[in-house]
């Protein structure tokens, strides 16, 4: 499964639309995202790709979690979304 990686430079809008493809190709979707405004962003996609799906009838929810990752040879705390319809 693709993980969608979001930071806090990413449109969110943006990344809505990508998270709604993938939910409608794939069912579920993942998100990570590493610091606040990365979290920030992540959320506001979360939101929005809730609005894209809603006519369809879909109503999304996200599953955050912790996660360690390693970037650059140093390991980060990450918060990994599962978005899924309910």
């Amino acid at each position: 499964m693709t993980v969608l990686k979001v930071s806090a430079q990413s449109n969110p809008k943006s990344v809505a639309g990508a998270l709604a493809s993938v939910v409608r190709e794939q069912g579920t979707a993942e998100m990570q995202a590493i610091g606040a405004g990365a979290v920030n962003q992540s959320m506001k996609a979360i939101a929005i790709a809730r609005g894209y799906l809603a006519p369809a009838g879909v109503n999304l929810i996200a599953i955050p979690a912790f996660v360690e990752v390693e970037i650059d040879g140093q390991e980060k705390t990450a918060i990994h979304f599962r978005v899924e319809p309910r």
